[in-house]
């Protein structure tokens, strides 16, 4: 409440000091459930952190931690959200992605050679080509740049936005012939 009255970065420190667990806790839960590492989780709770303490309002009644934590929780899920791919893998084939790739080790060191993809299928009792569209998702889920390179000549570099037709380039170009 003093804050609220007065606020000043001296007493938002404090505050922040005061409340580390909170956003401790709420890491601990979503590192739980994801890949990204818990340090990475803390450290953006602490925006979370802030911005709930630079609008909590001591007159609405309401525990500050109550307040707060969906602050914290938040601003991680967006930092999760943005961070991630721009396509949703179903979790079903994320988790026979990682299975797969358990499987594949394990099946490396006994038959001492890469195992064939219907060999990790069959290890994990799903058909073939479940095994292939789980792996094609995984792998095309990043985005390409269309300013990638994909040709570097002496004369010119080709990029991959250069190799896609332009459809009103083409239409103008027939319209130009006829």
């Amino acid at each position: 409440s003093a804050y609220a009255r007065n606020p000043s970065l001296e007493l938002r420190n404090q505050l922040v000091e005061c409340n580390l667990g909170l956003v401790r806790q709420v890491a601990h839960r979503i590192s739980n459930q994801c890949s990204e590492p818990y340090e990475d989780l803390e450290q953006i709770g602490y925006l979370g952190l802030i911005r709930a303490i630079e609008r909590f309002n001591p007159q609405q009644g309401c525990a500050f931690s109550s307040f707060a934590i969906p602050y914290i929780r938040g601003e991680m899920l967006h930092y999760l959200r943005d961070k991630g791919s721009v396509m949703r893998i179903p979790r079903r084939w994320q988790e026979l992605h990682n299975k797969g790739k358990k499987i594949r080790k394990q099946l490396t060191a006994s038959l001492k050679r890469s195992p064939f993809d219907w060999e990790i299928a069959e290890a994990l009792m799903i058909p073939l080509e479940e095994w292939n569209e789980c792996q094609l998702a995984l792998q095309n889920r990043l985005l390409v740049s269309l300013d990638a390179t994909i040709s570097h000549n002496m004369d010119c570099s080709l990029s991959f936005g250069d190799t896609l037709p332009d459809q009103h380039y083409q239409a103008k170009q027939r319209l130009e012939e006829d």
